[in-house]
């Protein structure tokens, strides 16, 4: 009886844990995004990179080394982000991050370089 007792504090210590750690590491990922705004958005006004049809960013012209880990931090904590929304929500990354790559298309500015859900690439009206 004790050992079951301890095995399910220990469980029920280890599932608070993890939503404690995911939710620490989405405020993480979420804060770091919100840093880099300016700089990916300085990126897209120059046609380097756009959004594509899953919800992460593409480079569209040649990239220097410092735009390159831009792009590939921002990709990174966008799918820690979608992972755990995924796991939460039951979907998979995939479709979350297909979700979001439709409203990142309605919320981006006119000129920025969209891929459309057949992978077309345009510019926003």
């Amino acid at each position: 009886m004790m050992v079951r007792r301890n095995f399910i504090r220990w469980m029920f210590m280890f599932v608070l844990g993890f939503f404690a750690w995911s939710t620490v590491s989405a405020q993480d990922a979420a804060a770091r995004i919100k840093d880099r705004l300016p700089q990916v958005d300085a990126l897209k006004a120059q046609g380097l990179v756009g959004e594509n049809n899953r919800g992460y960013l593409e480079p569209r012209g040649n990239l220097n080394g410092d735009q390159k880990q831009l792009v590939e931090a921002e990709n990174a904590d966008r799918r820690q982000l979608y992972a755990i929304v995924a796991q939460r929500t039951g979907q998979s990354v995939t479709e979350v991050g297909q979700q979001r790559a439709i409203r990142l298309a309605e919320l981006s500015r006119s000129g920025v370089w969209l891929q459309d859900a057949d992978g077309k690439w345009y510019r926003k009206p």
